[in-house]
């Protein structure tokens, strides 16, 4: 970042240290601010010594602040253009001993500096008191000033090579006309050669200063694009990584397009300066011209950081998807998918002239029986910005699906690694050229691995295998994967189980019922976090009833039937039955508790206590419901209407009181329905269904 833009940035203490350094006539901060960037890179310390140079950087200035006062004349700023004159005015006191200026001129840039250390020395004093989540954001605020840093940059450059380009044509016009006149007289001759002379040097010290800036310019956008492709763009694939599979993160694209479009542009500007330079090299060159020596390396520079930010800002902005999947990644053959790319780098001017076209892998691993599908339907499509809410490039392909390839062989591989149907991953492929002012790079985007099935039965053990390859890894090409998975961290894992249920029912799971899924999975510890869960463990062990099928019951379960209960926090759900039995032995008679079944996939159940004859306290617990029962009667209305039949007694109700204390019809009276009692139209179901109640 420019001094100046780090001066601004200070804390208002500091900032009073900045005025009162410039509160005095011999550098006015509005000469300061105007040409900051221009000060910044000239080589005061050597003109302090160099009189000719000293000479030349006063020319410069002065030059400059023409240049201001054409433009504040253009906007009609009259202080402006009056403050300007004056300090042109001021600095050509400085024609004389020119040095004096340079010494000045370097005076206020080390007390500037001076300042910038005290602050910097402050800020390392607090650094350890900063919260992430401030981190991050003064990392965002810091690409956006090295963003405006930039842009300001390429301002001064145009200012530049106007500059330069009306330096070369004053050494022209007088070498043309020095050329066309006969003059006799030595002293005059040689008097008009020093002259030109001087113009040359001029112009060639002009040339190396322009090079020198376009070089830094280069040395800052390298830096931008570093961080842009290494950094930004791949924080947000993990987040899109991560929002597959149920995390809130967010994947919008706006910001990052605003940033990768800004460099983009600025580095097209950098290839018509070096145009430019070539244009006026073509007109006048003299020995050693700077230009002719170090602009094709320049050239080949500025062309490969754009190629490399042009490559990177190809993506998939939306990872296939089936209509009624179960998430995203997921594909079923002969089944219509869509899929939405787009162009970080937004000019309006290619505006459906980029054709993007779909494919599937190039490159499949070398493992026997791996299948290979082509992809059918609309694959052609213009990146355009009428598909875009937000006015991006995409290319929004809806109409794909997928067909299986026949076997072309006996299907041999390398490796007779033994992978299922859902643990082979694809990914889709997408190509496009861009073409723009001469320059043309193909780009290339892929999509996240997808699991590809035939049937919906294997939906489920294919959303199993998105899941766990997306919450371990970052290597969006690693086919293999499942050949040798890793073993996920309990804090990963119980992670990614809360995102199942916050993605579905916008309520995720809390430190309890994480803490009783832990039990289940690992026993009695001090610490889960150092517990690991195997991928076989996850998805193949017990089968067909293997954890995640158990998880994943609960969860179409509570999505189907009970989301509004889950939503609101009425169902403890994942409670073991010995927390479940000290939990309501605490409590008075009557209260209740629902949790999901340990045994019955896509289970739930409720237990009670209540207090015997004898005075003690009972645990009572009623046989799971599953869909078959929810598909008749709302559990809430089997909450409300639930009695016990005995013989000699009554029927009662024995449910009062939601855990911890909540009377049931404050907790679930909103959902009931309008009749009630011998009138309700469930009432008849609960008093046919035979529930089987347990003691424990």
């Amino acid at each position: 970042m420019a001094q100046w833009d780090r001066l601004g940035q200070l804390p208002a203490a500091f900032k009073q240290q900045l005025l009162e350094l410039y509160d005095r006539d011999s550098l006015p901060m509005d000469v300061r601010h105007y040409l900051a960037v221009w000060i910044e890179n000239q080589e005061w310390l050597r003109a302090a010594r160099d009189h000719d140079l000293a000479v030349v950087l006063l020319q410069v200035l002065l030059e400059n602040l023409d240049i201001q006062h054409s433009r504040f004349v253009q906007e009609e700023s009259f202080l402006l253009q009056h403050n300007i004159r004056r300090y042109k005015q001021n600095f050509q006191r400085y024609l004389d001993e020119p040095c004096d200026l340079a010494r000045t001129i370097l005076w206020f840039l080390e007390k500037e500096n001076e300042i910038l250390m005290s602050a910097d020395l402050t800020e390392q004093v607090q650094f350890l008191q900063v919260e992430p989540e401030i981190m991050e954001t003064s990392s965002k605020q810091d690409l956006e000033r090295k963003m405006a840093g930039l842009r300001n940059e390429m301002q001064c450059m145009e200012h530049t090579m106007i500059c330069l380009e009306e330096q070369q044509d004053e050494f022209d016009f007088k070498y043309q006309t020095h050329k066309m006149e006969a003059v006799g007289d030595e002293a005059v001759k040689n008097d008009q050669i020093k002259v030109l002379q001087g113009l040359v040097n001029r112009l060639d010290e002009c040339r190396k200063s322009t090079l020198s800036d376009l070089n830094k310019l280069l040395d800052r956008t390298e830096d931008l694009v570093d961080i842009l492709v290494k950094k930004e763009l791949v924080e947000w694939q993990r987040r899109q990584q991560k929002t597959c599979i149920g995390a809130p993160d967010d994947v919008c694209l706006d910001q990052l397009e605003k940033w990768f479009t800004c460099v983009a542009v600025c580095l097209f500007q950098v290839r018509e300066f070096l145009s430019k330079l070539e244009e006026l090299v073509g007109k006048v060159s003299y020995e050693n011209d700077p230009v002719k020596a170090q602009k094709p390396a320049l050239q080949r520079r500025a062309d490969t950081v754009l190629k490399d930010l042009l490559k990177s800002s190809f993506v998939v902005e939306t990872q296939p998807s089936m209509p009624q999947g179960k998430g995203p990644l997921v594909l079923r053959t002969n089944v219509q998918f869509s899929v939405k790319t787009r162009l970080l780098v937004k000019f309006p001017e290619l505006n459906h002239s980029m054709k993007v076209v779909v494919s599937m892998e190039r490159e499949t691993p070398h493992i026997k029986g791996y299948r290979r599908f082509n992809v059918l339907g609309t694959i052609t499509k213009a990146l355009n910005m009428v598909e875009s809410q937000s006015g991006g490039m995409v290319a929004d392909f809806r109409h794909l699906n997928l067909k299986e390839q026949k076997s072309g062989g006996s299907g041999k591989g390398v490796s007779d690694i033994p992978l299922s149907v859902t643990e082979e991953l694809h990914v889709i492929c997408f190509d496009t050229v861009f073409e723009l002012k001469g320059l043309s790079v193909g780009l290339q985007a892929s999509s996240l691995p997808v699991v590809i099935i035939s049937n919906s039965s294997q939906q489920q053990s294919a959303w199993a295998s998105i899941l766990w390859f997306n919450m371990l890894s970052q290597d969006t090409k690693d086919l293999m994967f499942f050949a040798n998975s890793p073993a996920a961290t309990w804090p990963q894992f119980g992670e990614m189980l809360s995102w199942q249920f916050l993605s579905a029912t916008k309520r995720g799971l809390n430190d309890a019922q994480l803490e009783m899924i832990a039990h289940r999975l690992f026993g009695n510890q001090m610490n889960y976090d150092t517990c690991t869960v195997a991928w076989s463990k996850f998805s193949k062990e017990n089968t067909p009833d293997t954890f995640w099928v158990w998880f994943d019951g609960i969860l179409v379960m509570v999505k189907t039937f009970l989301e509004d209960l889950w939503r609101e926090g009425l169902i403890m759900g994942f409670v073991s039955k010995g927390k479940e039995k000290s939990l309501l032995k605490k409590k008075q008679s009557g209260t209740f508790l629902l949790r999901f079944s340990e045994s019955v996939i896509g289970g739930i159940t409720f237990s009670w206590v209540e207090t015997t004859g004898a005075g003690q306290l009972n645990v009572k617990t009623v046989q799971p419901f599953t869909k078959d029962d929810l598909i008749q009667i709302p559990f809430h209305e089997i909450i409300r209407n639930f009695q016990i039949f005995e013989p000699g007694n009554i029927p009662e109700n024995p449910l009062l009181y939601l855990y911890p204390n909540i009377p049931k019809d404050k907790a679930f009276g909103k959902y009931y329905s309008e009749k009630s009692g011998d009138d309700s139209p469930y009432i008849r179901y609960i008093k046919t269904k035979l529930m089987f109640v347990s003691k424990e």
